[in-house]
């Protein structure tokens, strides 16, 4: 059975749009082929209540709430404190995570303890790349922010979020107008309810094109829509 997760992206320069914000779509592309399927993806400013008002929102309606940014040692990193008021948690010190950052960062031991500061309850998770660990707390798994941290974690925690068969799909290309095919991707949905079809349009020097896609996670749903589906537009769009 398919599982689905929403994907929340912290920061003020992702809102701004001084920062590009990647998180989210190489979340879901990863989490596609774990047989996850992703319902919302949402950023919100370093704003502890905003945070705390989204996650208390959107957990309960999730498999899985995924949430990058805001872990680390400046004033507008407040993830760890949102989490806690959603959950409406105090922060403690983890010991031993705490002993350990003091550790590697001997430099400024009592600045980098301050990332062990995590919502009770929580369960840390290992950062092979960074000083910030994450942490999982019920169903929200807290990810740094910065892509290639986030990306390492990810893919230590991954098979946690396998859940039955993955999302594949197939993908075709098309020079024409979206119009003179939207009766067929209508179609195809009445036909096979259960598969997701999507179209978008691009305005090339040589003319409109249209790139489709049919997901599922049933193999046989989708190989049948996508054939007939590819034999219609084929239809359409000749010559």
């Amino acid at each position: 059975m398919t599982a689905s997760a929403s994907i929340l992206t912290i920061g003020n320069e992702l809102v701004s749009g001084d920062v590009p914000n990647t998180n989210a779509s190489w979340l879901a592309k990863r989490l596609a082929p774990l047989g996850v399927r992703v319902r919302m993806t949402a950023a919100l400013a370093d704003e502890i209540e905003a945070i705390a008002e989204f996650v208390r929102a959107e957990a309960p309606r999730v498999d899985f709430l995924l949430v990058t940014g805001g872990l680390g040692g400046t004033p507008d990193d407040l993830t760890r404190e949102a989490i806690a008021f959603a959950f409406d948690v105090p922060q403690e010190e983890v010991p031993e995570l705490a002993a350990g950052l003091r550790a590697r960062f001997a430099r400024d031991p009592d600045y980098a303890a301050r990332w062990a500061l995590l919502p009770r309850g929580s369960r840390p998770l290992h950062n092979p790349l960074g000083g910030a660990p994450g942490f999982a707390l019920e169903n929200v798994y807290v990810l740094p922010g910065l892509p290639s941290e986030m990306e390492a974690m990810f893919a230590e925690i991954e098979e946690e979020f396998r859940r039955g068969a993955p999302i594949d799909a197939w993908r075709r290309t098309y020079r024409t107008r979206e119009s003179v095919i939207a009766a067929a991707l209508a179609e195809v949905n009445e036909r096979w309810p259960g598969v997701l079809v999507g179209s978008y349009p691009r305005f090339e020097p040589g003319g409109s094109e249209v790139d489709v896609v049919v997901k599922s996670s049933d193999a046989d749903e989708l190989a049948a829509s996508s054939g007939w589906l590819e034999a219609r537009l084929d239809e359409l769009t000749r010559g």
